[in-house]
């Protein structure tokens, strides 16, 4: 951000006495307003499907370069629960089926994305057909499956853990 949506003055990074002490943030050459840049909630899911033998379903994002495979991610939507936003996210991208409620796994930080991953597992069903987002999907048996050490692989490894499987790492 480089203008204040404001009043359309520059940005300059300024230390101000704040509660918690003082702190550099962008803030507006000629008005009040402040650009806090918190980090931004992005929703997770371990999608398990249960029609096909409990497999994990891993997706391609067509916007990653190489071949990771990762987790079923995306935004919020302003009004919605995180668990209504999952399983909103995933009937979008994959058109699963939810059978039952999200179960969350925990919330880790992914500050290189300044985002904050709220994690869940979720049982699904059906016929999958990916969204344009998604170039390519996985199933692989739980055992199977190799974590990542950041964001999302870490939601993936306390599944794991929760199902007795010791986790096995990309390097």
């Amino acid at each position: 951000m480089k203008f204040c949506p404001q009043c359309a003055a520059p940005l300059a990074l300024r230390t101000e006495q704040e509660d918690g002490g003082p702190k550099e943030r962008l803030r507006c050459t000629a008005c009040d307003y402040t650009h806090w840049n918190n980090p931004v909630p992005v929703l997770a899911a371990v999608l398990e499907c249960v029609d096909r033998e409990g497999q994990l379903l891993l997706a391609r994002n067509a916007a990653w370069p190489g071949r990771f495979f990762g987790l079923i991610t995306g935004f919020m939507e302003a009004g919605e629960t995180p668990e209504d936003g999952i399983c909103r996210e995933v009937l979008e991208e994959t058109a699963l089926e939810p059978v039952g409620r999200p179960s969350l796994l925990g919330v880790w930080d992914f500050q290189r994305m300044n985002q904050l991953i709220v994690a869940y597992h979720l049982p699904v069903q059906g016929e999958i057909r990916l969204s344009p987002e998604l170039v390519e999907y996985k199933l692989l048996p739980p055992e199977q499956v190799r974590c990542w050490p950041q964001g999302t692989g870490q939601a993936l490894a306390t599944f794991l853990r929760s199902r007795g499987i010791e986790p096995q790492w990309m390097t």
